[in-house]
């Protein structure tokens, strides 16, 4: 098993490109099952999850094979296969996403409950109960859900909360349906606009992606395209808070800052110095001196959202950096049930965090000292890593395979940056 090393306290100074956005790369790729030509897509990162949902792809029969600038899918006639197996999606819960386009082409679909990083129930309910509003019959028996549908049909159906995944399943399924579709109640991400942007480029008709309501008009076939996957806002904001911690200066290229507002306004907030421009993000931390109060670092509650709102993605960053503030930080996690595994972790390099309920009250600035901490899911992973930057002594961060799923070279990147990080086994 994997680690990271890290010893600090070190500042990050310098540039970095991100990836192209895991949560926008995976429903792409299950898009291509829709398809019935070639689809090309570019920017893909270089991360387990990816890896996994090829593996899958081509068990339903889906050729993959190297572009000169992406990987081509060319998509099966029938599938191989109609089963997307647990050995494949245990490890992912994006590998639902499989569920709506398979139903949708091939009219059957037996897709493994999925599995990923535990930080909540996550049900797939609203996933299913759109399909059925759309026509499928379905069943749920020996932790598979089968699908099945001569062709689905144009309905109306609400989200009785907004899912970023039902949303995306019930987008591709909805494309090749018999008739209109109108999805209300939508998840705003702009992963999701993303998907449709490919999805129209395939020649589906989409109107309103990236708002609460999405209208599609459902096509017989759908041809190929070439699609680039947009920079992940994620890993770019991760960045950003790693300059924050440390007092440093980094360039973020890669990413919108369109797509990170509300991460940017609390670090202004908090006395960090944003500034947008060019094509990149560049966040001076307060140690130079280059803060917007030219003082101390001030973090301000968040309450996590769905997009436009503080992404749940980045609360765990948001937690490491609250360590440094210099007045208490109340943290409101209203997305997931279980996501402060990473705050006893935190706890043993020294900071003072105290879990009531769905809220973490992290009680000012802590002096950080190096541990051996272990990484619970993907962005605790990740949250660690920045906390031990900012720590005193060496921190040896455990089961990085979690981070691997979502985070493309990070220690290349973060010593680029200037950073004592080494990955050992």
């Amino acid at each position: 098993m994997e680690r990271f090393t890290i010893t600090g306290p070190t500042r990050l100074e310098g540039s970095v490109t991100v990836a192209g956005a895991k949560n926008a790369a995976l429903p792409a790729l299950a898009a291509t099952l829709l398809a019935e030509q070639p689809v090309v897509l570019e920017n893909l990162p270089q991360v387990r999850d990816i890896r996994t949902m090829v593996r899958l792809l081509q068990h339903l029969g889906v050729e993959a094979c190297e572009d000169r600038a992406g990987l081509e899918l060319q998509p099966a006639l029938r599938p191989v296969e109609n089963v997307a197996p647990y050995d494949l999606v245990k490890t992912m819960r994006a590998s639902v996403l499989v569920l709506g386009p398979s139903v949708a082409r091939w009219g059957r679909a037996r897709v493994s409950l999925p599995g990923g990083c535990a930080i909540g129930v996550r049900p797939i309910d609203q996933h299913l109960a759109g399909l059925e509003a759309l026509g499928a019959e379905l069943r749920i028996e020996h932790g598979y859900v089968t699908a099945r549908a001569k062709r689905l049909r144009g309905a109306r159906f609400r989200f009785s909360l907004p899912t970023v995944t039902g949303t995306e399943n019930l987008l591709m399924a909805a494309c090749l349906a018999d008739g209109v579709t109108r999805l209300s109640n939508c998840a705003r991400e702009p992963e999701i606009a993303d998907l449709a942007t490919l999805l129209a480029a395939m020649g589906a008709t989409i109107e309103g992606a990236g708002t609460e309501t999405i209208t599609i008009e459902g096509s017989p076939t759908l041809g190929g395209a070439r699609h680039a996957i947009p920079g992940d806002r994620i890993e770019a904001g991760t960045y950003l808070i790693g300059a924050a911690i440390t007092g440093g200066d980094v360039a973020v290229h890669g990413a919108r800052a369109q797509d990170l507002v509300a991460l940017l306004e609390v670090l202004r907030e908090s006395g960090v110095s944003i500034e947008s421009s060019g094509g990149a993000i560049r966040a001076r931390g307060i140690g130079d001196g280059e803060g917007e109060d030219g003082g101390a670092l001030h973090c301000p509650d968040v309450t996590t959202a769905p997009h436009p709102g503080f992404p749940t993605d980045l609360q765990a960053q948001f937690m490491a950096l609250a360590t440094q503030s210099e007045r208490p930080t109340t943290i409101h996690e209203a997305v997931f049930e279980n996501r402060f595994q990473h705050a006893a972790e935190l706890t043993r390099m020294g900071a003072r965090i105290r879990i009531e309920g769905s809220r973490a009250r992290v009680e000012g600035r802590s002096r950080l000292l190096g541990a051996h901490v272990m990484a619970t899911d993907l962005r605790a992973s990740a949250g660690l890593v920045l906390a031990a930057l900012c720590a005193q002594g060496e921190t040896v961060v455990d089961r990085i395979y979690h981070l691997d799923r979502g985070y493309e070279q990070m220690e290349s990147k973060l010593q680029h940056l200037g950073a004592r990080v080494e990955r050992t086994a």
